[in-house]
């Protein structure tokens, strides 16, 4: 599903400006309920988020916990090195269409836009490896597609808001999925540490009782 996702979607990137595109993917921005939902829902690809989401793992299984935090840091490393270092000239939409296109694009009240450092999105590379994971570490199918959709919608929110071009979040979750992948083969689905396979309390409990 995700392939096929990447494949429309690299298809209209390469067929349409980013500019164009951004224009008319703004024409969606104006509905007070849906704008404010959107406005909240970015919260599931901020980095926080995904660090709780660890964290409250960590109570259930600890080699769960670590597989989301290595996949975040990972992926998030990637993405510092992309916006500070080799991209960091790259301008988000507002910004762009204000100063360069001489438009305004239509922005939702209460949202604070940034203006730099635009690719690729962290919060689609955050919610991309924080759902992967989930999406792999699951057993149930209908939590897989859970899974998948609620990383579609935080990386479909950057757009939305203004606050990244499409090709940004396209990449971004490109960045998220390949580092959850690589890590759900070298670290989750590996046999080394079984122990890591308990809570955070039970591993507490068991160095406790050997010392």
């Amino acid at each position: 599903m995700y392939v096929i996702l990447l494949g429309v979607i690299g298809y209209v990137l390469l067929n349409i400006g980013k500019v164009p595109l951004h224009r008319e993917m703004n024409t969606y921005v104006g509905n007070a309920s849906l704008d404010q939902f959107l406005a909240y829902a970015t919260h599931l690809g901020d980095g926080l988020f995904a660090v709780l989401i660890a964290i409250a793992f960590a109570f259930k299984n600890v080699r769960v916990s670590l597989y989301i935090l290595l996949s975040y840091a990972g992926a998030g490393i990637v993405s510092y090195i992309l916006k500070h270092w080799i991209y960091y000239e790259i301008y988000r939409p507002h910004f762009v269409f204000q100063y360069y296109v001489h438009e305004h694009v239509k922005l939702i009240d209460g949202v604070d836009v940034v203006a730099f450092h635009s690719f690729p999105s962290g919060h689609a590379l955050s919610a991309f490896a924080l759902f992967f994971c989930l999406l792999f570490v699951a057993k149930n199918h209908f939590l897989k597609i859970i899974c998948f959709m609620l990383a579609v919608l935080a990386a479909y929110t950057r757009v939305h808001l203004s606050q990244h071009w499409l090709i940004d979040v396209y990449v971004g979750s490109i960045i998220g999925v390949s580092f959850s992948v690589l890590l759900y083969v070298l670290f989750y689905s590996s046999n080394k540490w079984p122990q890591l396979n308990h809570s955070i309390l039970q591993l507490l409990k068991n160095k406790k009782s050997l010392v």
